[in-house]
């Protein structure tokens, strides 16, 4: 069972308590975009096997969205951060890539 702790209210909750998301950090593009960017925007995400940054909403507890940072591979969390970061916590990057 994955496990993760919501930012805001600091709660370690289960994954049946939580609405996934699907990927963290997507570039969003307004109403004068191509095609190709909006194709890339709705339809084209990775989905790799390994370190992955998605986004997360706290569904049966304080309804807000964040985001997480884990292992596809082997369901080992980083670490979760508040929606509103613009990139992943320096901390959290370095247990992604084995460094603490």
């Amino acid at each position: 069972m994955l496990l993760l702790t919501c930012p805001y209210c600091g709660l370690a909750v289960e994954e049946t308590e939580l609405a996934p998301g699907g990927e963290a950090h997507l570039k969003r593009h307004g109403p004068e975009s191509s095609d190709d960017d909006f194709e890339q925007y709705l339809f084209l995400r990775d989905n790799p096997k390994g370190p992955h940054l998605e986004r997360w909403r706290h569904a049966y507890g304080c309804g807000k969205w964040f985001l997480a940072a884990r292992d596809t591979a082997t369901m080992r969390v980083f670490g979760t951060y508040p929606a509103q970061t613009e990139a992943p916590p320096v901390e959290i990057l370095n247990r992604m890539r084995g460094e603490a």
